[in-house]
């Protein structure tokens, strides 16, 4: 474990192994969101009761599921920051922050779209629905603490602070539907017994969550090497791997 993390701490071995990660999973990327959203979108049967109003779950569900697991890599960075004192852990935060906020707001957007047809209402104050609000105002934090000191060690400790403490809104997000009255449907992937989804719509739902992870991936990648970029710009190992 520590040779990993001693291995993406180093700024020279990271961009160069961003920079062919990036060529190979973009192409992934690309033809596994092409092919889900076309085989959800089009092709995946209308549900018996929602009919085509459901299909925004092949939008909604990945950008969720990959939120909140685009939280846990924050957090876990911050982590490694604050106990570790590795820098590249707080280039991992400041990138993941942007891409969390983005695909928190497309969620909570997408749901509200899937919410009018469903309850009649663009919004409630669900408990899922708010937490991953809250979820969204934790990333839009991380971002404007990191504008907001000149310092890039202090702007960074208390990011690390904020990424932890922030995760105990995840488990609340995942069992708020269990926990409370809730509007929210519970989940429809199950690990442990059968998914309450039928396979000609899981299946493209599963490829559609694949490439919103690979989505995820790639852009924070690519925010990594575009900050290491300008706050490496002089360095030597830099103008090699350019070139």
């Amino acid at each position: 474990m520590w040779k990993i993390i001693h291995k993406f701490g180093s700024p020279p071995w990271f961009f160069r192994f961003a920079t062919k990660a990036v060529q190979w999973l973009l192409p992934l990327m690309l033809i596994a969101l092409v092919v889900g959203c076309v085989w959800g979108l089009l092709y995946a049967p209308p549900d018996f009761r929602q009919g085509n109003s459901y299909r925004i779950i092949f939008i909604h569900v990945p950008a969720a599921v990959v939120a909140l697991a685009g939280y846990y890599v924050m957090a876990f960075a911050g982590l490694v920051s604050l106990v570790w004192k590795i820098k590249m852990a707080d280039v991992a935060m400041r990138a993941v922050a942007p891409v969390g906020a983005a695909l928190t707001f497309v969620a909570l957007v997408t749901g509200a779209i899937w919410g009018k047809p469903t309850w009649g209402a663009w919004w409630v104050w669900d408990a899922r629905i708010t937490s991953m609000l809250i979820l969204l105002f934790l990333y839009l934090g991380v971002v404007a603490l990191f504008e907001a000191y000149e310092n890039p060690e202090v702007a960074a400790k208390a990011c690390a602070v904020l990424s932890l403490v922030g995760t105990v809104n995840i488990p609340i997000i995942y069992k708020s539907v269990d926990w409370w009255y809730s509007l929210h449907q519970p989940a429809s992937i199950k690990f442990t017994g059968e998914s309450a989804i039928d396979a000609s719509m899981l299946y493209p739902l599963l490829v559609n969550i694949g490439a919103f992870y690979l989505l995820f991936a790639v852009v924070v990648m690519m925010n990594m090497r575009a900050t290491l970029l300008e706050t490496h710009s002089n360095a030597a190992w830099l103008r090699e791997a350019v070139e």
